[in-house]
């Protein structure tokens, strides 16, 4: 495994040393955390406050605790994917620059330069999103903090799993691109996109019932959900502390999508896990099986 361990090492280094990719890469997170907290938590404040009775008050700095939860999570959700097509550019680009030949014609198997790639995107990604989270708990502590330590913990749990989910996806995808501009394309299409359909920038609840169930088969908005369990948890606790009633807490719950449903079934939390881990495992399963097969065309 010395060669992985090589390559993995050249593969961050170059990464880091391309200002183009890491900025690229780490300005995304910053970037969603001031356009959420300047346009998206109006919109989520008025849709929280809206979902209460009228009449019923709830202390502010729980509400305020509540949206941060939201917008973490979704900038958290988004994020874990986004900079793992950010930092999956380097295997693209090598393919473009040529420098993919130059190592294969070398004594490195393609199956640990694959392997390395994978690696290399995956810590470079960890390394970005850990960092976002980080900034996204100050930013909680500043609103409103009601995380217990618990929370803090199953929020890097999930970020650990979305960001092997965005890494297997991002490279299953590269494996088919080989210029920068193809990746370029990509990596828009899905910074544009991939909020919308996990349910970050706008909650699944909000949309129509067919649009729902086809969302449902997205394994990403279960990722958003999980995140959202654990940023929210602890603001939903403290309005059961003040008396507000367990049915309208399960109300907020579905609308912001902490509770989720395939076809009007429930999903429990540890279904969520499942489906998330199982994705996980087929992607990287497609992706060695992808790189075998080039091999073997030659």
């Amino acid at each position: 495994m010395s060669t992985v361990r090589i390559l993995f090492k050249r593969n961050v280094k170059l990464f880091f040393k391309d200002k183009g990719m890491f900025f690229t890469a780490l300005i995304t997170p910053m970037i969603l955390l001031v356009l959420y907290s300047t346009f998206l938590g109006n919109v989520y404040r008025d849709s929280f406050k809206a979902s209460l009775p009228e009449g019923m008050e709830i202390s502010e700095q729980i509400i305020e605790g509540g949206v941060g939860g939201q917008l973490v999570s979704s900038i958290l959700a988004v994020s874990c994917v986004t900079v793992a097509f950010c930092s999956n550019m380097l295997m693209v680009q090598d393919k473009a620059t040529g420098a993919r030949k130059d190592l294969t014609v070398s004594p490195v198997k393609p199956s640990r330069l694959a392997l390395s790639y994978y690696l290399a995107t995956l810590a470079s990604t960890l390394i970005i999103c850990c960092a976002a989270a980080v900034v996204c708990l100050i930013y909680l502590g500043v609103v409103g903090w009601y995380l217990s330590a618990f929370d803090v913990l199953m929020i890097f749990w999930d970020i650990l799993l979305m960001v092997l989910f965005g890494t297997a996806l991002s490279s299953v995808i590269g494996f088919f691109l080989s210029s920068q501009g193809q990746i370029a394309a990509v990596g828009s299409i899905v910074s544009s996109c991939y909020g919308f359909v996990c349910g970050a920038y706008m909650p699944i609840s909000q949309f129509s019932q067919g649009l729902q169930r086809a969302l449902s088969f997205f394994p990403g908005i279960y990722g958003t959900s999980l995140l959202r369990n654990h940023a929210m948890g602890g603001a939903f606790a403290a309005m059961e502390e003040e008396g507000v009633p367990d049915e309208l807490i399960d109300g907020l719950r579905d609308v912001m999508d902490c509770n989720l449903y395939f076809f009007d079934k429930p999903v429990s939390m540890g279904t969520m896990y499942a489906i998330l881990i199982t994705t996980v495992a087929v992607l990287i399963g497609a992706y060695i099986v992808l790189n075998k097969t080039k091999r073997t065309n030659g």
